[in-house]
């Protein structure tokens, strides 16, 4: 599978995402975020996350604690943390989100 010919979605303002893998148990999206764009502050109640970044550089900030994500790089996200992905730089950031089981309707969010 490839972000050519996976299923795509815009997300945010100007966000990108491709679904790798949409199973029942398991997500596989390939995100792109441009320059200075971040997602919403949130948590899920069930599902855990990995974020690995592809290329590029990216900013996440889990339960108040910023981590720097550079390419080949990555962190996971419990259930129930706080969490934001932001691109604080002016190039593209692209990453993975492999999260187990799927987050649909488990987001919560602050905003």
């Amino acid at each position: 599978m490839s972000n050519r010919s996976a299923e795509h979605y815009n997300w945010g303002a100007s966000c990108d995402g491709w679904h790798l893998v949409k199973g029942d148990d398991l997500s596989v999206i390939h995100e792109r975020m441009p320059g200075k764009t971040e997602e919403v502050r949130h948590y899920h109640t069930r599902a855990r996350q990995f974020f690995f970044v592809l290329s590029g550089e990216a900013s996440l900030e889990v339960d108040g604690t910023r981590l720097v994500l550079r390419e080949q790089e990555g962190a996971e996200v419990p259930p129930g943390v706080w969490h934001q992905m932001k691109n604080e730089r002016f190039d593209d950031v692209e990453f993975l989100v492999i999260s187990t089981p799927p987050t649909r309707g488990d987001r919560i969010e602050t905003e």
